[in-house]
This record gives structure tokens, sequence and C-alpha cells, in this order.
């Protein structure tokens, strides 16, 4: 209560001393994540959500050569100043400085702050002025990091005490290299290599590693011809609403109630991620048929971890994918690239003014076939060797309105469809409707679609957001969803329905306070864990989340940040609580900043864990849960030493008083203490 009369008191301060306007240093991509990712615990892989974000700012947008689809990947900007932007420049020409936003009506000094570090004015004849190596070598985005962490507690399996399936092989540092250059509408090149902890560095072509655990490259050309796209390497698609392709780009429901529930349709992208699940391997090529119709394919040829077994006829199967990417001991290892997949597709586009549609097939095979342990909520789970999908999108955009749909098909199995519109009614208000059904047999495997669940099956449900700008100061969003599970599903062995809705007051009277009050309910059906009887028995559960949040600046050089996060859970007759005070700290003195984070967490159980985003080092995304009671601090540290080289150090600390050991199994910690470095440099080349 004390910490939370404090923050407030320095809120009113907040208001008080920040009369006075001030450009910003650097985008606050903190506060981006509060408005993208309003809510941070959905079963979305936030982490690449994060590095998109960053990546725009290393590589921004080119106002003059993007198309709708690629504006409307920034969220930041409504139906109506998309549309505006749009006419604007139809009717005015190519943009000669990123400050003609200025011009665009509806462009308040708010929302050009927002995008304006996200996009480029450049140069027309630079692209065609000097050969592919010159300007590779010459672009300003050519960066190169190196990265390094550490635990400084150890943990069981780098000990004599673990048994030999749990103890890790390699050291207790995780290493991160990664370069990449590139140049909007261009070019592309880069690689990732990543070393987790326990992981060795190590030569083994009989476990497909060579050199570092996990190693992915790209090289893009783009807008050569009639050839509009060119990937080999690693890659990653964003087709329509994502429900047959999609990438790491689905935002899902959260802060911004609007803007992320429609998918944009960016084709192929490179993936630049350390995340060992998600993309494609091989190669991808956008061509040009005629003006406004394009035909894209691909090839992926990569392998994935899973469990193998025999049946009783000694036929080697897949009964479970693995998705942690660790690879630190004999159990993991045996996990290791095991089943190989391979992935072919065609993509028929046609795009001319405000109409997009495209037709859409894949198809998947594995080496050996998936079967699934027998449970009673995966008897529809995918199974077999193969899978085939169709379907087929269509973009509409009529004034200040946009309607997108897409519908698939797994042939011989289940159906699935996507659908939504989306637009500003007035200048203050914005809404946003959408459907989905998604059959109980309708697979995909790599989509990114609307859905309450992770993945698209087994799903009814409808959404309507909206948002409301009384003026520049404040505005009111929220969001109500409606879903229905037909068929049983994890941890819920009957046919099932709930709710989410969330609420959201924002105050911002100028560039440097930003407040928000949020609310949010789910409801959802569970297993009752403790049932002696021989039916599942199930009941539902409520989970309600308060959030009070003040960023503010009290001089040009400090900014101060303020929040209370407060749950509750009810099941089966009983309520459980959590609460997480947080309080940080921002300091810029030119060449060096400083940010730094006290927190207070007490949560009486998992499901009132708090998910509470940290400022981490450039292109790296934090967000631990706070479960069980403690206290959480974090300082970080980055030095510009000049234009070209930057270095960042991050130092974390838990200490809990609930418990004697942190973690499990090969992870657990002897105590109650973890501390954590990170070392970063980033050259710029």
């Amino acid at each position: 209560m004390r910490s939370s009369l404090v923050g407030i008191f320095l809120c009113l301060i907040a208001l008080i001393v920040s009369a006075q306007e001030y450009p910003r240093k650097e985008v606050d991509l903190e506060r981006l994540a509060d408005e993208l990712f309003g809510y941070q615990d959905l079963d979305l892989n936030y982490e690449d959500l994060y590095e998109n974000l960053a990546l725009l700012l290393a590589n921004p947008i080119n106002i003059n050569r993007s198309n709708p689809e690629e504006l409307r990947f920034l969220n930041l900007m409504t139906e109506e100043q998309l549309q505006q932007l749009l006419r604007y420049r139809a009717e005015n020409g190519d943009f000669v400085s990123i400050y003609e936003l200025q011009a665009i009506p509806g462009f308040d000094l708010n929302t050009i702050y927002r995008i304006a570090p996200f996009l480029a004015v450049e140069d027309p004849n630079a692209s065609i002025s000097s050969r592919l190596w010159k300007r590779m070598t010459e672009t300003g985005n050519n960066y190169f990091i190196v990265r390094y962490e550490r635990t400084l507690q150890t943990k069981l399996g780098f000990t004599d005490q673990a048994s030999s399936n749990q103890q890790f092989i390699g050291s207790e540092d995780k290493l991160y290299m990664r370069f990449r250059t590139s140049r909007a509408n261009d070019f592309s090149f880069g690689f990732t290599m990543e070393k987790d902890a326990g992981e060795a560095v190590t030569w083994n072509p009989d476990k497909k590693q060579y050199g570092f655990d996990y190693n992915s490259f790209h090289f893009q050309l783009m807008n050569k011809g009639k050839i509009k796209n060119l990937i080999v390497g690693d890659f990653q698609s964003q087709v329509g609403q994502g429900m047959l392709l999609g990438g790491t780009f689905g935002f899902g429901k959260g802060g911004e109630t609007i803007t992320t529930v429609r998918r944009s349709n960016l084709g192929f992208m490179p993936y630049t991620s350390v995340n060992e699940t998600g993309y494609l391997r091989g190669i991808a090529l956008t061509y040009q048929l005629q003006p406004n119709l394009n035909l894209s394919g691909f090839y992926s040829n990569t392998w994935r971890d899973a469990t193998l077994a025999n049946d009783t006829t000694e036929d080697v199967f897949a009964s479970s994918f693995q998705t942690t990417g660790l690879h630190r001991n004999t159990s993991e290892l045996n996990r290791r690239k095991t089943i190989n997949e391979q992935q072919y597709g065609a993509v028929l586009t046609y795009r001319k003014y405000n109409f997009d549609a495209g037709i859409i097939f894949n198809h998947v095979f594995y080496q050996v076939p998936v079967i699934r342990t027998p449970q009673p909520y995966n008897q529809f789970a995918f199974s077999g060797i193969s899978q085939s999908n169709l379907g087929a999108y269509v973009n509409y955009t009529m004034k200040n309105f946009t309607w997108f749909t897409e519908a698939g098909l797994t042939i011989n199995n289940g159906l699935g469809i996507s659908s939504g519109i989306l637009g500003s009614v007035t200048n203050q208000l914005d809404i946003v409707l959408h459907y989905r059904n998604y059959q109980r047999n309708f697979y995909s495997l790599y989509s990114n679609a609307l859905a309450e669940g992770s993945i698209p099956i087994n799903e009814h449900g409808l959404y309507w957001g909206w948002k409301y700008r009384w003026n520049r100061q404040f505005s009111l969003a929220g969001y109500a969803d409606l879903f229905r599970f037909p068929w049983l599903r994890y941890r819920s062995y009957a046919p099932s329905d709930g709710h989410e809705f969330l609420v959201r007051l924002n105050y911002q009277p100028n560039r440097n306070v930003m407040m928000f009050v949020q609310f949010r309910e789910e409801s959802k059906v569970q297993n009752l864990s403790d049932s002696e009887d021989p039916l599942y028995r199930t009941d539902t559960g409520l989970k309600r989340n308060v959030w009070l949040n003040c960023d503010y600046g009290l001089a040009r050089q400090l900014r101060m940040k303020s929040r209370v996060q407060f749950s509750s859970y009810q099941f089966n007759g009983n309520t459980t609580q959590g609460l997480a005070l947080i309080q940080d700290v921002s300091a810029d003195f030119g060449r060096i900043s400083v940010t730094g984070r006290y927190s207070l967490f007490d949560t009486e159980d998992y499901d009132n864990r708090q998910y509470v985003y940290e400022r981490d080092v450039w292109l790296a995304y934090s967000l631990p849960s706070y479960s069980g009671k403690g206290i959480r601090s974090y300082l970080l540290i980055q030095y510009d030493l000049n234009r070209n080289v930057s270095m960042w150090v991050r130092y974390s600390h838990t200490r809990f008083t609930d418990r004697e050991t942190i973690g499990s199994g090969a992870d657990t910690i002897d105590g109650d203490v973890r501390n954590d470095i990170k070392l970063q440099m980033r050259i710029r080349l």
C-alpha cells in the first residue's frame, strides 16, 4: 500500500513539472509494448513480436514505396489515418521529407511522434546508382551483435548431483551472435548463431550440429525486374489472415484493441529470430506475372525436435514435438532434430487499388508418421505423415473501412474461417468486428490467426473491439470476446465456452506523461484435478486483472514509471490473489543511459503469476513471470562509445521469501536467490 501511494504521489508531481514538451532521443519500445501487447499472458511469442518492432526501427519502411499492408503492420495508425496518408501520397506524389506528415489531415503530433521513427524517405536513385555489393557495404543498416549471458548461481544440471540424463554437457555461458545488412525494398543478408547455457559448441554431423547449437542465415533480393521477392535460407510467411501461412506477426488480443486484430498480408520475409520452431528453411520466390498479378512459391526442408517411439511392429513414429529449443543433456539431445519436415506451397495474388485477394495451397510431409500419445482431448489432433491445405483470402477497403477474410480447408478433413471488418466510424471512434470458426479437424501447423487457443482448432468465436478518443488527452478502449470449444481440449475434458473482455482508460496530457487504468476478465472451463469421480468433472475458472500505470518524465534526462498489477482467480469455490508493485527509473546522460527497476510481488499460486515487461539490451525481450513471494530488481546500462559502437550491461536479481530452491528438474537452484548477468556489444559497420 505504501509503495502504491508513493507511485500515485510521483504521478501528481509529473503532471506539475512536465508542462514543457521536448523530443525524445529514441523511441520508447517499452511504451509501445504496453500499447500493442497490453495483456502479456497469452500464448504468443512476445520475443519475436518485440524483435519485429526493434528491427523496424533499424530498417524503417520507405514511405514512398510501401504498400498499405506494410503500413498496417505498424499497428500505429487508425484506418482513417492510413487512408488519409495514401490519398495524400496519391495526390501530391512522393514525400520529400518525413516532416511532411504534418500536412496530412487527421495526423496530430502524438501520431507523428509515434510513427515517424518507423518510416523513412529515401533517395529514389540510391537503389540503382550502385552495385549490390556497394549498397550492402555502404548502407547505414549494417550491424553486428555479440551477446553473453550467465546465471551466477549453479543449476543442478551443472553439478555432480545430477543424474546421467540430467547432467548438462556444455558450459554455463549463453552466447549469441548476429550480423545483418539490409535496405528496405532492396536486399537483406544476415546470420544468427546461439548457444544456450548447458549446450555444447561442437561439430557433430550425426546430431546435425555444426558449431553452435542453433545457426540461421538468409539472403533476400527484392524488386529486381519481375522478381519481386527472393529469399534463400530461413524465412517466414504472412499471407492473408495468417490462418494457413502465418509467421511471428500475430499480436493477438491486448492493449491495442483495433489494429492488431487484422493481419497484414506481407508475403515472405527473412527469419532472424532464435526461436527454433517457427521458421521455414529453403527458398521462397514471388514473381510478377502481370502488373497486378503475382505468383509466389516456396519449398522448405528442415529437421524438427520430436520424441520418437516404436510400435509393436517396430515401426518408428513421432509421439510429440518439442518446442523448447534446448539441447543440454542426453534426454534433450535424444529429441534433437529427429524428424525431417518438408513443406511446399504456392500463393496466387491479385492486388489492385483497394482490392487484394489470393489463393493458397501448402503441403507438409514428415519423414515418419506423427501418432500422438492417446488422450481424451487429442482424438482429433493431426496424425499421419502428411497434410494439405487449400484456402483463399480477400481484403477490400472502402473509404475508412476494410473488410478482411480468409477461409481454409484441410483436404479430407475440416474447415476454418477468419473474417472481420475494421474501420473509423468517426474521427473519434474506431471499431472492429471479427468472427472465427475453426473445426476440430482443421489443421494448420504454421498459423497466427486470431484465436483463444495457441492454434486455430476446435474453436468458434466472436470478437468486438472499440476505441474512443474524447480529445488528444483522453481515450477509452476495450474489447469483448465470446468463444466456444465444441470438443474437448487440454485440461478441459468437456465441450465448453467462455468469455474475455478488457477495458482500458488512457490519459496522456503531453508527450512526457502517459497513464492508464486497465481491467480484464477471462472465464474459461478447466478440469477438477482433485476429482475422484471416474467421470471427468470440470468447473469454470474466472480470472480478473487490474493494472494501474503511470509513465512520466520529470526532466529532460529523467523518466519514471510506476505500476500496480493485481489479479484474482476463482475456481472450484476458492479465490486466490496476486499482486506486483513496480517502480522504474530511467536516466539519459547522452552517451550513457541507465534504467533500473525495483519490484515486490506476492502471488498465492501459479494462476496469479504476474507477467511484467522488463527493458533489456537491444533486440532482446524480457518478460519474466513474477510468481510466489519475493523481490525482483534489475539495472541496465547502455554506453555509446561512438556512433558505431554501443555496449550494454544488464544485471538482474530475484530473491524469494517463500522457498528454499528455485526452479525444477535440471534447472533447480539450491537457495532462494538468483542473479543473472548479460553483456552485449553492437557494432555498426
